[in-house]
């Protein structure tokens, strides 16, 4: 055989397509990609993997990567030592708007909620519903948030256009001067819709306000819409009630995708002096309960403890200090450590907590349903590689017992600073 012979026959590297079928292998990332390593079958026929980000299925659609760098071919895979880049995603601008479409987020905690981002999406498809309608105009998602804000991300979010309401007169529960903004933003800019979210945070309430005063009908618990039609939920998500999509509309959680797939100026607008609103009602702020009295399905926060936990004792002063409710896997119900109420999962309980922290929990499955609809989750555990650590936002490395005697210290000098600061401007 010559040369020239040799060098045309086509090498196959078991090894690196092994790797690349074996998403846990830590050189996974680097060989995947079809641009880095063609995979041939037997007679030399290249094979494309459809799981590549990118990659072009038969009906035409491309395979987006919703996990943002933290799946397979993420950074979270990439191999010790190789630099990731995050990759911006395309910017969306809308110079001069010829309509709005606001949304009156409830901004649980000074942050947007998972439903507060569904309704802004679902605002960004009626935009682009209308603009196919009119080409010629173009359309803006104006984000209103009252009170105090901590959110860092609407660009992220969607909001092309942000307006801040966060003065003396809009803390605590104002539902009279909130109403008497949105009244006056309706004079100012006329938007095409109003959108809320159908919840007890505050959106049900005002946008029922604000729907008697403007004269609209509005539809509620919408699940459903677009610009002809809306289908929402009745007697008590038992039945679907379609009518013509009204002006203002109160949302139902899931009601559209959130944006993930592009970011947004979030220009912030401000709003002439809005006149000050005696209030009707007082606010005496908020009741002290037990957090072990909330159902565990209700909770926003919950510390939960698995089979890692092993000063119990210490996990019930934290959840204490903290003011978490208690939750628990399996193992730890089971081992008779926490009562049966207490578990959370597919076999347990399915919680909808904003803030999870899981101590000692490695992930079992049905662990990991249960908690599916939970915004953020913290994970501290010794193994780097259970799954709660990939699935968490914010994980620890170490013993539980040192880093929850940690977390109790932190817990305690700040509640001391701020009884000091409360008792100085008293005396002040």
């Amino acid at each position: 055989m010559s040369d020239q012979d040799d060098y045309s026959i086509i090498r196959r590297d078991p090894r690196a397509e092994w790797i690349a079928r074996n998403r846990l292998h830590p050189l996974h990332s680097s060989v995947s990609c079809a641009s880095a390593m063609d995979v041939r079958g037997p007679y030399g026929l290249v094979r494309k993997s459809p799981h590549n980000v990118g990659f072009l299925g038969p009906n035409g659609l491309k395979r987006i990567d919703r996990l943002k760098g933290n799946g397979s071919q993420g950074k979270g895979r990439v191999a010790k030592g190789r630099a990731s880049k995050d990759v911006p995603l395309p910017l969306h601008q809308v110079s001069q708007p010829d309509f709005y479409i606001v949304t009156v987020a409830d901004m649980v905690g000074g942050r947007l909620t998972s439903h507060d981002k569904d309704v802004i999406g679902q605002a960004h498809q009626l935009v682009k519903e209308t603009q196919l309608n009119v080409p010629e105009q173009s359309g803006a998602v104006l984000v209103v948030c009252f009170g105090e804000s901590k959110e860092a991300n609407f660009g992220l979010s969607g909001a092309d256009r942000v307006l801040m309401l966060d003065g003396e007169a809009y803390q605590g529960y104002c539902p009279e001067q909130q109403l008497a903004a949105l009244v006056q933003l309706e004079l100012a800019y006329q938007p095409k819709y109003w959108l809320f979210p159908d919840s007890v945070h505050g959106g049900a309430e005002i946008g029922s306000r604000l729907a008697a005063r403007i004269g609209e009908r509005p539809a509620v618990q919408a699940w459903q819409v677009d610009a002809q039609t809306t289908i929402s939920r009745g007697a008590g998500g038992r039945v679907d009630i379609t009518r013509n999509t009204p002006r203002l509309l109160l949302l139902a959680e899931e009601c559209a995708d959130q944006i993930d797939e592009t970011r947004h100026e979030a220009l912030a607008i401000t709003l002439d002096s809005v006149k000050h609103v005696t209030r009707q009602l007082h606010d005496g702020g908020r009741v002290d309960v037990d957090p072990n009295a909330v159902p565990l399905a209700e909770a926003e926060f919950i510390l939960s403890a698995g089979n890692g936990i092993h000063n119990w004792d210490q996990y019930h002063q934290v959840a204490k200090e903290l003011g978490a409710t208690e939750g628990a896997s399996r193992v730890a119900v089971d081992d008779g450590f926490m009562p049966r109420f207490r578990q959370v999962g597919a076999t347990g309980t399915w919680v909808t907590a904003r803030v999870y922290i899981a101590v000692g929990i490695s992930g079992a499955v049905q662990h990991m349903q249960g908690i599916g609809q939970c915004d953020k989750v913290i994970a501290i555990n010794t193994d780097i590689g259970c799954d709660m650590i990939k699935r968490a936002a914010l994980s620890t490395v170490g013993d539980s017992e040192a880093i929850l005697e940690q977390l109790l210290a932190l817990v305690r000098i700040y509640k001391e600073k701020h009884a000091i600061g409360e008792e100085n401007q008293d005396a002040a």
